[in-house]
């Protein structure tokens, strides 16, 4: 019996249960490829707005929306100019006010995105220590060090390839964990801190109810002389004494972080990215610090019964160790979509695929739309919250043949297109069936949508009732009737292969993640992810059942 303290449904109104997030569905978008409501290419705030309707028909809980900050787009937006404002190709403020007031009307909460461990070259306190001397006040909220000679500081390399110290000319260099448009700040700053809590109070204000923090994990960081090597950073150095990852002194922050969100009505709600050993994810889910952590043990796992029996066990495990709910999460922004990845072989070099434009293997695509589906049908039946990616709801595949000059990732520009990138998975959606975006703007598109993205469109699918969107619909409307407590307790496989669980309310799920079909429950069906002929579970196939009293 795996169990987590109780709590309400979450059917209710958003602002009338601080618990909310506990076991909410949450949707993520992309902003730039979402919907394009002027034409320019690049999606925007208002399309977000027009499509309210769209978000509350799928039946979710929250937004969470990736950065729309000012962008030079170094890194899809992760690298911010200003935090408190909105990038002019996005829209204004007063836009963002508008699609947080829809968003409340329809019943959905809003979740930002916050980029703390760096800012963009451009942004004003970055171009005042670029224009001030060493040992300047203005450095200080960055991190400069002079470098040995000609070389940079230390050896180290960053997260998308190349030297993780960047020169300015005058000895000095700056270090940047991920692009060279990406300084990183000074977290033992007091002035980097003031800010970030300023910048956290202004987007509370205007109504948003939580946070998704990047790269929670990077923030505090041990600087002390002489800098450890490259090969010190590789090396198994985890429980807090890692010079740049998981420091035990990033709790500080949050715990700062925590007091300011508690002083709302309901508390505003924080989720961390914090790529840790499973065992330090907890400390960032505590009440006393953001509250929520990503699980993203799912995006690695492959197809795979006894795999997912013990990723569940695990995190429901650690979520009681730290008081809050789980995670689950298939796709985001930065991994080949679900139904892509299930479409492959087990232990497919997905970057040696995307370098072969998706040829090589070839996908099974119906294979990949199966078990995506059956996979998305398990997590929602899961105490916990369900993180979506804008577009799963349509089946959506990765885009694997992007042509090298439509590539935006600077992981691709980076290792000299040794890495692919993400492009695949932030290409914009199709709402129609023809037009030369398939409904996504008027002309164009910031990354090419392929023509036949029309198979998969909204327009398509809302009159299907067995597409992947309708599926999506139906799941999320029982899920939304049948979820109360936080608790479940495993069934004895029927068969090899079969992972099965009860909920509170006398409901249960049942995979099947074999390729036979397997003995099913006796009970009402209430959904399932494929067509059901005979009274068994078909193969790759998840079902929810109803014992009635």
């Amino acid at each position: 019996m795996s169990t987590l303290a109780a709590t309400g449904s979450t059917s209710v109104g958003p602002q009338q249960d601080a618990a909310w997030w506990r076991q909410a569905v949450v949707y993520q978008i992309y902003p730039r490829s979402f919907a394009d409501s002027n034409g320019d290419g690049i999606g925007d705030l208002r399309g977000i707005t027009g499509k309210v309707g769209y978000l509350r028909e799928l039946g979710v809980d929250a937004v969470w929306l990736s950065p729309f900050y000012p962008s030079a787009l170094a890194d899809g937006g992760y690298d911010v100019d200003d935090y408190r404002a909105v990038d002019p190709r996005i829209g204004t403020l007063e836009e963002f006010d508008d699609l947080c007031a829809a968003l409340h009307g329809a019943g959905i909460r809003l979740v930002v995105d916050i980029v703390p461990n760096h800012t963009s070259n451009r942004h004003v306190w970055f171009q005042e220590a670029l224009a001030s001397p060493p040992g300047s006040r203005a450095r200080e909220r960055y991190i400069f060090r002079p470098g040995r000679g000609e070389l940079p500081p230390s050896d180290w390399t960053s997260i998308f390839g190349g030297p993780a110290w960047e020169p300015v000319g005058d000895g000095e260099w700056y270090l940047h964990l991920f692009a060279p448009e990406q300084p990183d700040l000074n977290w033992a700053d007091d002035e980097v801190r003031r800010e970030f809590l300023t910048t956290l109070r202004f987007w509370a204000d205007r109504g948003v109810d939580g946070f998704r923090i990047d790269v929670a994990h990077a923030l505090a960081k041990d600087l002390t002389e002489p800098l450890a090597s490259q090969a010190d950073l590789d090396a198994d150095i985890w429980g807090g004494a890692h010079p740049l990852q998981d420091r035990d002194e990033v709790h500080d922050i949050y715990r700062e972080w925590r007091r300011l969100f508690d002083e709302y009505d309901p508390p505003r709600t924080a989720v961390a990215e914090a790529w840790v050993p499973a065992h330090r994810r907890s400390r960032y889910a505590s009440p006393d610090g953001l509250g929520q952590a990503f699980n993203f043990d799912l995006l690695e796992a492959g197809w795979d019964a006894t795999t997912f029996s013990a990723i569940i066990d695990k995190n429901l495990a650690l979520a009681r160790e730290s008081g809050a709910s789980s995670t689950w999460v298939l796709s985001n922004h930065d991994v080949v979509r679900h139904a892509t990845r299930y479409a492959l072989p087990e232990g497919t070099d997905l970057n040696a695929w995307l370098l072969h434009d998706g040829a090589e293997p070839h996908p099974d695509e119906e294979r990949g739309r199966r078990r995506a589906r059956a996979a998305t049908l398990l997590t929602l039946a899961l105490p916990g919250s369900a993180y979506l990616y804008q577009g799963e709801e349509l089946g959506l595949p990765e885009v694997a043949d992007l042509p090298a000059d439509a590539l935006q990732d600077p992981t691709f520009l980076r290792s000299s297109g040794a890495q692919k990138g993400r492009d695949g998975c932030r290409v914009p959606l199709p709402w129609a069936t023809d037009g030369p975006t398939l409904g996504f703007g008027d002309q164009r598109a910031h990354l090419p949508v392929p023509a036949d993205f029309g198979r998969f469109a909204v327009e398509t699918q809302e009159a299907d009732e067995g597409s992947t969107l309708s599926f999506y619909r139906q799941a999320l409307a029982e899920r939304r009737r049948l979820q109360t407590d936080e608790t479940l307790e495993w069934l004895t496989p029927a068969a090899p292969g079969v992972v099965a669980f009860t909920r509170p309310g006398g409901w249960m799920s049942v995979t099947n993640f074999g390729s036979s079909p397997a003995p099913m429950p006796a009970g009402r069906v209430v959904v399932s992810s494929s067509p059901l002929d005979t009274h068994e579970v078909p193969a790759e196939t998840t079902v929810w059942l109803q014992r009635d009293h």
